[in-house]
C-alpha cells in the first residue's frame, strides 16, 4: 500500500513537472530569440509557481502560523489555477499552430522551368528539325493564347527561424490572454459572493401546513488565509435577504483552526431565519479541529446536528456527521438520527457528501440537502467531480428520496469558479396537498 502510495506521487510529481516545463518551453524559450535576461526570469517563475503551490496547501494543512499561510495561499493558489488554464490554451494553440507556421509560395511555369533546367541534363542536339510542340492550356473563344493567364502551382516552404518566433509569439500572448482572463473572471465571482438560486421540491407526505417552507441551504464556505470576515459578511448578507423559515449549513465551513478564523466566523451569529440555523460538519472540519468548531458555532446561535434529529412543524429535520469523521469515531450514524422516527411524517436530512444519499434511501429520507462537489469548480474538473459523486448539483430523485446538491458558496484552494458558479439555494418545500 505504501510502496503505490509513493509511486502516485511520484507519478503526480513528474505530471506535473512535465506541465511546468511546457508552459516555460512555450511561454518562455519559443518567444525569445536567443538565451538572456528574459529566459532566465522565465525559469524563476516556472519553479517557483509550483514551489509556492505545494507550500500553499501544505501550510494550510500543517497548521503552520497564520500569517505565514496567508503570504503562501494567494500566489500559490492562484499559480494552481493558472496553470490549469495556460496548459489548456496552449494546448489548443497547438492545433492552430501548423496552419500558421505552414508558407505557400507560389511559382510561375517559367520559373518551374528554370529550376527543371538547372536539374536535367544538356540535350543532345536533333539531326533533322523537329517541329516544336507547343502545349497550353485551353483559351476561351476571344482570347489569344498570350493573353490567357498562366497556372501557377503552389508549394509549401518550411517557415524561417523569424516567422517561427512570430507565430510562437502570437499563439503564447493569446494563450496568456485567455488564462488570465478566465482566472480573472472566475475570481471575481467568488470573491464577490454567492448568487441566490431557488428551488422547489414536491414532498408526497408533507402536509397543507407546511406548503412554501423555505430552507436557506450553504455550504463549502470554506473560511481561510483567503476568505476571510468581509467574506463571511457577504454570505450572512445574501442569506438574510432571502428571508428564509430555516438556514441549513451543510459542512466545510472552515479551513482552519478556531483561533486563526474565530474573527472570520464572528458575522454567522447575524443569521436570522424563524426556526433557527442548524450545522452539520464536512470533511474539511475534521482537518481543522471538528470538536472546537462545532462549539465555536454554537456559541455564535447555530445549532450542530450530530447525529440528531429534530422535530419542526411539518416535518422532522435530522443532520449525520460526515464520513471524513469516522476516522475519528464520530461518523454518519443513520440508526441514531432516523432508527426510531415516525416515518409517516416527512423527514429532510442534513448531510455534507451526496454518498450516504443510499444510506438515506434505506431510512426513508424524503429529502437530503448536500453539498461537496462545487460543482467542479474549476472546468473540466467538473467530470472529475461527476464521476465521483452520484449527483454534481442540482436535484436528482433516488428511488423515493430525493437529493438536492448545492454548488457551494465559497471555494477551496484557489478563490477561483469556472463553469461552477457559487449559490445559496432556497429550498422551498410543497405539499401535494395544497
Amino acid at each position: 500500500m505504501v510502496i503505490l502510495f509513493v509511486l502516485a506521487g511520484l507519478a503526480a510529481f513528474a505530471v506535473l513537472a512535465g506541465m511546468q516545463w511546457y508552459m516555460w518551453r512555450r511561454l518562455v524559450r519559443d518567444t525569445t530569440a536567443r538565451p538572456g535576461f528574459v529566459r532566465r526570469a522565465g525559469a524563476v517563475v516556472f519553479v517557483a509557481g509550483p514551489l509556492l503551490m505545494f507550500a500553499g496547501v501544505a501550510g494550510e494543512r500543517a497548521g503552520a502560523p497564520f500569517w505565514l499561510q496567508k503570504v503562501l495561499a494567494w500566489p500559490g493558489f492562484m499559480w494552481m489555477a493558472l496553470s490549469i488554464y495556460l496548459v489548456l490554451a496552449l494546448l489548443v494553440g497547438e492545433l492552430v499552430r501548423p496552419f500558421f507556421l505552414r508558407r505557400r509560395s507560389k511559382l510561375t511555369p517559367t520559373e518551374d522551368a528554370g529550376s527543371a533546367e538547372a536539374l536535367s541534363v544538356e540535350p543532345v542536339e536533333p539531326v533533322e528539325p523537329v517541329e516544336p510542340v507547343v502545349l497550353s492550356e485551353p483559351v476561351e473563344s476571344g482570347k489569344s493564347a498570350e493573353e490567357a493567364p498562366a497556372r501557377a502551382e503552389e508549394r509549401a516552404e518550411p517557415a524561417t527561424p523569424s516567422r517561427r518566433l512570430f507565430v510562437s509569439r502570437i499563439v503564447g500572448g493569446t494563450a496568456a490572454a485567455v488564462a488570465v482572463g478566465t482566472v480573472g473572471h472566475g475570481t471575481y465571482g467568488v470573491l464577490r459572493g454567492p448568487r441566490v438560486k431557488r428551488v422547489t421540491v414536491p414532498l408526497a407526505k408533507l402536509p397543507r401546513g407546511a406548503h412554501g417552507f423555505r430552507i436557506a441551504v450553504v455550504s463549502d464556505i470554506h473560511l481561510g488565509p483567503i476568505l476571510g470576515r468581509g467574506f463571511t459578511q457577504r454570505v450572512v448578507d445574501t442569506i438574510n435577504g432571502t428571508q428564509p423559515d430555516l438556514i441549513a449549513v451543510v459542512g466545510d465551513l472552515v479551513d482552519g483552526s478556531v483561533e486563526d478564523l474565530g474573527p472570520a466566523a464572528a458575522p454567522l451569529a447575524q443569521l436570522r431565519a424563524r426556526h433557527g440555523t442548524y450545522f452539520v460538519t464536512g470533511n474539511h472540519e475534521y482537518f481543522s479541529g471538528a470538536a472546537q468548531w462545532i462549539d465555536h458555532v454554537r456559541e455564535l446561535g447555530l445549532r450542530p446536528l450530530e447525529n440528531a434529529r429534530t422535530e419542526l412543524p411539518g416535518f422532522d429535520l435530522a443532520g449525520v456527521d460526515d464520513v471524513a469523521g469516522e476516522s475519528e469515531g464520530h461518523g454518519p450514524d443513520f440508526g441514531k438520527a432516523l432508527g426510531d422516527r415516525d416515518r409517516s411524517r416527512t423527514s429532510v436530512l442534513l448531510a455534507h457528501q451526496p454518498v450516504v444519499i443510499h444510506d438515506a434511501v434505506k431510512h426513508g429520507v424524503d429529502l437530503q440537502l448536500s453539498g461537496h462537489t462545487h460543482g467542479g469548480q474549476l472546468w473540466p474538473g467538473n467530470f472529475i467531480a461527476d464521476l465521483a459523486n452520484p449527483t454534481l448539483a442540482g436535484l436528482e430523485r433516488y428511488g423515493d428520496t430525493q437529493l438536492y446538491v448545492t454548488r457551494g458558496a465559497g471555494a477551496w484552494g484557489p478563490p477561483v469558479r469556472v463553469g461552477a458558479p457559487s449559490d445559496v439555494t432556497v429550498v422551498e418545500l410543497a405539499s401535494r396537498q395544497a
